[in-house]
């Protein structure tokens, strides 16, 4: 299986001043194309850091992909770290310097001198045309060690750090250039089941066997409140790995129930909705204590006051219960949910009604306090799906 890793590299991304979203997009293009990603790094703007990390990562990897550090000025170091890496010099490309010189009358200007930086690459390099920018990219092809009885490749890509040109340079160009080079014939799939109502420790042990599996692999990612399980598949083609993830998923929704909750970009306030329109239901929501989480998730939620200072601690779960009737009410819904946080106690109220009557529930928590009202929030629309799952 033909391997990647990718190095991000920009100060600015280590000093938490941007997010880093390329690597990301770069992983899921790999991840689609059949490439197992080992290892993603990110660097600062010196170049023999950068060198440093690009030659670690061509000894364990096939494909070495470099996003950022490729602009004009002096603390753009990609190239010249490239070059240190694989030990060659630098050179100047006419073919790379009109790339510049054309994108930039696009807009009626002339380069100025310090551009001519971006023409300079890794002695030896094939030069990639970047149709949205100015700093042109390359690829550096090197023989990698005997691989059994085959000579294998390693190649480095340096791609700029602007996501948009990256993307498109990456679509355009890489994606075709990797396929030809490595001979990609493989995918891999990903199908992710979305699950509340169990911790990750209770889910581990309903599926641990399944845990182990070599393809389709299954894992496990805790959320606030929420609990991810991952199939991934490698297969030759889109179906054939669709059919060996839906062999593993009926397994999980079988062990699991009803605690799977949704797939992929399924969202738990959006289910439940859902839930509730099929039934021909309306909702209310009150929350307290949540800095309006909740109103952004479900339409028709008041804030009551902030139960999180002493002076409105005196809401207490039968005040909550109270506000809940007169919401409900006042709105004439079918159903009403409403969720308190108390942060000094780390702690949270939830209350609800529907057609059968009213509820409440106490419940404590243990991590971070800055995740109690998004915990407490996902608990209470979970508890309120599985009671509609209840009433069926």
């Amino acid at each position: 299986m033909t391997s990647a890793e990718i190095i991000t590299i920009g100060t600015e991304i280590l000093l938490g001043e941007i997010v880093d979203t390329n690597t990301r997009h770069i992983a899921r293009t790999l991840r689609n194309m059949g490439v197992d990603l080992y290892r993603t790094i990110t660097i600062g703007d010196n170049v023999d850091r950068i060198a440093s990390a690009i030659r670690s990562s061509m000894e364990s990897a096939d494909i070495v992909i470099t996003t950022g550090g490729m602009g004009p000025t002096i603390d753009d170091p990609t190239r010249e770290a490239v070059a240190r890496a694989i030990g060659v010099e630098t050179e100047f490309r006419e073919d790379l310097w009109q790339q510049v010189v054309e994108t930039i009358a696009r807009y009626g200007r002339k380069p100025s001198e310090n551009q001519k930086r971006q023409a300079y690459v890794p002695k030896g390099a094939l030069g990639l045309k970047n149709p949205v920018g100015t700093a042109p990219c390359f690829i550096v092809e090197r023989p990698s060690p005997k691989l059994g009885e085959r000579m294998g490749m390693r190649v480095v890509i340096s791609l700029p750090g602007v996501p948009q040109e990256m993307e498109q340079i990456l679509h355009e160009s890489v994606i075709p250039y990797l396929q030809k080079k490595f001979d990609l014939n493989e995918i891999i799939k990903i199908r992710i089941l979305h699950c509340a109502g169990l911790g990750e420790g209770t889910i581990d042990e309903k599926i641990a066997d399944l845990e182990i599996l070599n393809n389709p692999t299954v894992g496990l990612a805790a959320h606030t409140g929420v609990v991810d399980v991952r199939i991934a598949a490698k297969a030759k083609n889109e179906g054939e790995a669709n059919t060996m993830i839906a062999e593993v998923e009926t397994q999980v929704r079988e062990r699991l129930g009803t605690v799977v909750f949704g797939a992929d970009e399924d969202k738990l306030e959006e289910v439940l909705l859902d839930m509730i329109a099929k039934r021909g239901m309306t909702l209310t929501a009150i929350e307290s204590g949540l800095d309006g989480l909740l109103a952004r998730k479900i339409p028709h939620t008041a804030s009551l006051p902030d139960t999180s200072t002493p002076l409105s601690a005196s809401l207490d779960p039968a005040a909550l219960m109270e506000a809940l009737r007169a919401a409900r009410a006042d709105s004439k819904t079918d159903l009403a949910l409403g969720v308190s946080v108390y942060m000094d106690e780390r702690a949270a109220e939830m209350a609800m009604i529907t057609p059968r009557g009213e509820k409440t529930h106490r419940i404590t928590y243990g991590g971070p306090p800055r995740s109690l009202p998004r915990w407490s929030m996902n608990l209470a629309l979970n508890w309120l799906r599985m009671t509609l799952e209840e009433m069926d």
